[in-house]
């Protein structure tokens, strides 16, 4: 079962909701290594539907790095994501890349408090949803918070770039 708290844990994600004073709820549970996919491991831990979770993928837009955030019950459409920032062409971001832009490992990128601000865009399926669920910045480790401010704390658009 998930622990709850509403307390700061210390990443740089919980830590840039609190500084926007922004009401968030996060969840805690063991990440298990061996899990298959982490953003399925996050829902059932937590105890929700999969499309409230969502995860955290970088893709290079024509160049550019760009965050998508989508429900982990479906999967990235490349060409929706380019689409949505008018770009021609969308390819998955090379790990290690994804990793030093954001300053989060893979499993635990956040599209809060990244290292450097980066185009985002969040799957329009979580519009008119309460809350949703996102990395906190670590494997293991969620925040809950309203799509709104998720948009907002990002910078984010929200665009129909998921499928399934």
């Amino acid at each position: 079962m998930a622990k709850k708290s509403r307390k700061s844990v210390g990443t740089p994600a919980t830590a840039a909701l609190t500084a926007a004073g922004v009401a968030f709820t996060t969840h805690s549970y063991a990440h298990d290594p061996a899990a298959a996919s982490y953003g399925e491991e996050a829902a059932e831990a937590l105890g929700v539907a999969p499309d409230q979770v969502f995860k955290t993928l970088l893709a290079d837009v024509d160049g550019t790095l760009t965050v998508a955030v989508v429900p982990v019950s479906g999967s990235l459409d490349l060409k929706a994501l380019a689409a949505a920032v008018g770009g021609k062409r969308a390819t998955m971001a090379d790990p290690a890349a994804a990793e030093r832009s954001t300053g989060y490992v893979l499993g635990g990128i956040s599209p809060l408090g990244q290292r450097k601000r980066l185009r985002t865009v969040v799957d329009a399926s979580a519009e008119g949803r309460p809350t949703v669920c996102v990395s906190a910045g670590r494997r293991g480790l969620e925040v809950e918070l309203s799509p709104g401010d998720l948009v907002a704390l990002t910078g984010a658009h929200l665009a129909p770039i998921a499928r399934g």
